[in-house]
């Protein structure tokens, strides 16, 4: 698995005008194929009077899939210079629709292909992008006594708490970087006097 990817930050919208023809680049998370077919479905519906509606998603940490369309574009002037600029900016599970109203001035090949590129790298740029890094998920289990202290305890220093479940006794789980894994059994041990259990599960990815 890769140890980290570069996503979106959020869903959002960046719009520029190329001679007189409006492109509207909608961008989202996207963390299948199915989600990201169902984003551009909603894009064309947003907008059933634009003459193009042209995409690229990469999907995967190590960009597993990729996809890209010219929707009636002269061949390779939109979709793939769409991709091109995920890929060089390194985007993961991410799709990208950019929507043209044209404007009545042909753009000629070349100029197609920097719009529907350009576009898309602001996009990125005014939505912001955010490194997601690989996690080993660790569930803490401990008693009530002395599970608020630990809660804080574990956000104080910094560790990435993901969910805290109450019952019996209190579920706490956590995201831990691979490389963490034996210093925090160390740290779990002296934090509850040797009461917590520790419990290894699978990998997951989340903010760094």
């Amino acid at each position: 698995m890769q140890e980290q990817y570069r996503t979106i930050a959020r869903e959002g919208v960046h719009e520029s005008e190329i001679n007189r023809s409006r492109f509207i680049c909608a961008l989202a998370p996207a963390a299948t194929e199915q989600e990201a077919q169902a984003f551009v479905a909603r894009i064309r519906k947003e907008h059933p009077a634009a003459g193009h509606h042209c995409f690229a998603y990469v999907i995967g940490a190590d960009a597993s899939v990729q996809k890209a369309s010219d929707d009636g574009e002269p061949g390779g002037t939109a979709g793939v210079p769409m991709l091109q600029m995920l890929t060089r900016r390194e985007m993961r599970y991410v799709v990208a629709v950019v929507t043209r109203y044209y404007g009545g001035i042909k753009l000629g090949a070349g100029g197609l292909i920097r719009a529907y590129g350009g576009v898309v790298g602001e996009a990125l740029d005014a939505l912001g992008t955010t490194v997601r890094r690989r996690f080993r998920l660790a569930t803490v289990t401990v008693d009530h006594q002395r599970a608020g202290k630990l809660e804080n305890d574990l956000r104080a220093t910094g560790r990435a708490v993901r969910e805290v479940r109450y019952a019996e006794a209190v579920t706490i789980e956590v995201g831990l970087p691979e490389a963490d894994v034996e210093s925090f059994r160390g740290w779990l041990a002296d934090a509850t006097a040797g009461t917590a259990v520790l419990e290894l599960g699978g990998e997951a990815y989340g903010d760094a």
